[in-house]
């Protein structure tokens, strides 16, 4: 993994981490739902981030090896990015 995005990617687990804990605490303590569906909200904008970085990891690293190899890893790689690609519109 690039060391800046594992350094970016592991500071942004650790928010989603602060960031689920207090959702937690507001159920608990039973907030108004509008307060905790935005702190859901934030989070789902978090992840977001999240995988914004992992993706951007995965085509600076392996997607350029699959392809130059050919064969059944540029398959995968052609066949994973389509797949991300058509996830990108779920839940937004």
């Amino acid at each position: 993994m690039i060391e800046d995005i594992k350094r970016r990617a592991l500071h942004r687990v650790r928010i989603l981490e602060g960031q689920l804990r207090a959702i937690e605490r507001q159920i608990e303590q039973e907030d108004y739902c509008v307060d905790i569906v935005t702190q859901s909200l934030a989070v789902q904008r978090s992840l977001a981030s999240l995988n914004s970085l992992l993706v951007e990891n995965h085509l600076r690293t392996h997607v350029p090896h699959m392809l130059q190899a050919g064969g059944e890893e540029r398959e995968q790689a052609i066949e994973e990015l389509v797949r991300l690609y058509g996830l990108k519109g779920r839940g937004d």
